[in-house]
């Protein structure tokens, strides 16, 4: 897992392998942003591109003179490094990690009798040992949930004299409960050995050292056949299974992080299932989306949201409140609005209409663009099944795979449109009634 480095500059990123890793963009020799992602090509890409519109991002990716790289082969160990390199360094654009009171650790409480796993922010306690951060409880959550099941490890603040919950579904073996009621001094010793061995693997495994942990089983997997004890192997062999599946298929952190690498895919898609209907089609780079909502027509209102770069662009967005008391139809409403944005002339000028509508709201839309000698290519979005409109003198309809990565970004849009407009018009409605 070696490091390598590139130029910082959106050129050199061709370079830069579409696997798993964390990266890391420098200043004179120091990170001041360190990130993963299962596909680091992508995910520099879309720093890059989100620095266009976003003051933050544009901070440590212009204000880099270097970006460093390393591959790892699962998300599991992309993670632990990541966690690894923000504790030694604690860059200064992670900002949502330099807050220790703010961000989650794993505890090991190493000095104990019976060592046990905690998830809590981080103390100065000399006496436990701490991994990550983490940025959420459910990330933690998932690692020691997972861990627990290859080397199970007690929970509970204090012994009792009750076997425990989590020892009848094997996640707590041995109990120290059960230890502690044991009378033959040197079996309780022994199993007492057992626990801190379970403890020492789990604790090997947040460190990152998989092939150590992998090993130790394979060897006692290996002693055991030979002495045909092969029952006895068998929790070994289990613990490896986990283990590997650990590494290779669990995923942890299933945040915004993959929507944002992929958004170079699901635009490339985008544009490849419109060319066909507007062959001059070459920059999708700017797409606005409409809604219209309403309650029996009153406090109508209207949202235009915005995604450049198939990223969503809040500080583009805009919001209507229908003037015409008249409109009694979706359509009309619809009309009024796309006539109010188009003499707009000093906005930026979009790449594509969405609509959330079928034909009627298409057609309506039509009518406004042609008679302001508008040719912005348009399309509607259409509801049970969801289904694609395309602006043209036919209104031909099209149904794309549900997986197919442009039709997820006009879902996503059209999504994102109707949340917004929905929470204008429920806030009129709240102030009416006030």
């Amino acid at each position: 897992m070696g490091k390598s480095v590139i130029k910082a500059s959106r050129d050199n990123l061709r370079k830069v392998p579409t696997m798993i890793g964390v990266y890391i963009f420098e200043k004179n020799d120091r990170p001041i942003y360190i990130g993963k992602s299962i596909n680091l090509k992508a995910r520099l890409i879309s720093h890059f591109e989100s620095a266009k519109i976003d003051s933050k991002t544009a901070n440590y990716v212009y204000g880099a003179d270097k970006i460093s790289y390393f591959l790892t082969d699962s998300e599991f160990k992309a993670l632990l490094l990541e966690s690894k390199l923000i504790q030694s360094h604690k860059p200064k654009y992670n900002v949502r990690w330099r807050d220790d009171k703010s961000y989650l650790y794993i505890k090991v409480t190493i000095k104990d009798t019976y060592p046990k796993f905690f998830i809590n922010r981080k103390e100065d306690n000399k006496n436990a040992k701490y991994f990550g951060p983490f940025q959420s409880v459910r990330v933690a959550s998932n690692i020691l949930r997972e861990i627990r099941k290859i080397f199970p490890f007690c929970t509970q603040k204090k012994i009792t004299k009750q076997r425990c919950f989590y020892s009848k579904i094997k996640l707590c073996n041995p109990c120290p409960n059960m230890i502690e009621k044991i009378a033959d001094p040197t079996l309780q010793l022994q199993e007492k050995k057992r626990y801190k061995s379970n403890i020492r693997q789990a604790i090997k495994v947040l460190k990152g050292n998989i092939e150590v942990v992998s090993k130790d089983l394979y060897r006692q997997i290996e002693l055991l056949t030979k002495q045909k004890k092969f029952e006895e192997a068998i929790p070994y062999r289990n613990r490896l299974y986990r283990l590997e599946g650990l590494v290779s298929h669990q995923r942890f952190d299933t945040d915004q992080d993959e929507y944002y690498n992929m958004s170079e895919k699901f635009m490339n898609g985008l544009e490849h299932l419109l060319k066909q209907f507007f062959p001059t089609i070459n920059n999708l780079s700017r797409i606005e989306c409409y809604d219209i909502s309403n309650l029996n027509f009153e406090n109508a209102t209207a949202s235009m949201v915005v995604f450049t770069n198939g990223l969503s662009d809040k500080k583009e967005y805009k919001r209507f409140k229908i003037k015409n008391k008249k409109a009694q139809s979706d359509f009309e409403m619809i009309e009024e609005v796309i006539e109010r944005r188009l003499k707009h002339k000093s906005w930026k000028w979009p790449d594509l209409l969405v609509i959330d509508g079928g034909k009627p709201q298409v057609r309506s839309v039509l009518k406004v663009m042609k008679k302001a000698s508008s040719n912005i290519p348009m399309i509607g979005i259409a509801k049970r099944p969801d289904r694609l409109i395309i602006a043209t003198d036919n209104l031909f309809s099209i149904r794309p795979p549900s997986g197919h990565p442009g039709f997820k970004l006009l879902q996503a849009l059209r999504d994102e449109s109707h949340r917004f407009a929905r929470s204008y018009h429920l806030k009129l409605r709240r102030k009416k009634m006030l």
